[in-house]
């Protein structure tokens, strides 16, 4: 064998290796590669207790309930699922019923989600793309309303044409 074809052969080999690894490293990662779980998604790959995850979907009306010392209650749904969540902090300004959350933190044994962050939306028509491919594949995008790609500012940038003067 050449010098040539054993330097080759080494390259090939030293690539198919580095392929297996990062095979290997996305497939154990499989789960953890995603941006948040809906509640529908908690439910189907039965989520372990004290398992830290990124909770998101709409805060469902009339669920939420604010107690002392800064604590609050509320339920984040899909549509299909709702999940009971527990904060204590100060909520973004911009947080209400109804409109798109993702929350981060870990499911408790009672079913509880307990949250150590929530993110709410931006301005009125923002959302999360991930929350707005969500909803849209439950079929809860309402006809009518800002396509997903209005919605998560994904829309052209370009500026109005026209004169400057």
């Amino acid at each position: 064998m050449t010098r040539k074809q054993r330097r080759l052969t080494l390259i090939g080999a030293a690539l198919g290796v580095l392929g297996l690894a990062a095979a290997l490293v996305l497939v154990a990662l499989k789960d953890s590669i995603v941006f948040f779980n809906s509640p529908s998604d908690v439910v189907e790959k039965r989520v372990a207790p004290g398992t830290r995850i990124r909770l998101g979907g709409l805060v469902q009306p009339g669920s939420l309930v604010r107690a002392d010392q800064l604590s609050v209650r509320f339920e984040v749904t899909d549509g299909k699922q709702a999940i009971p969540v527990a904060y204590r902090g100060i909520l973004p300004d911009l947080f209400r019923e109804g409109q798109g959350v993702v929350t981060e933190g870990a499911l408790e044994p009672g079913g509880v989600f307990r949250a150590d962050t929530v993110l709410a939306k931006h301005d009125e028509t923002y959302m999360p793309k991930e929350v707005a491919d969500a909803l849209k594949k439950q079929g809860r995008w309402k006809d009518g309303a800002p396509s997903p790609q209005q919605v998560t500012g994904a829309a052209s940038d370009a500026a109005p044409k026209g004169k400057v003067q």
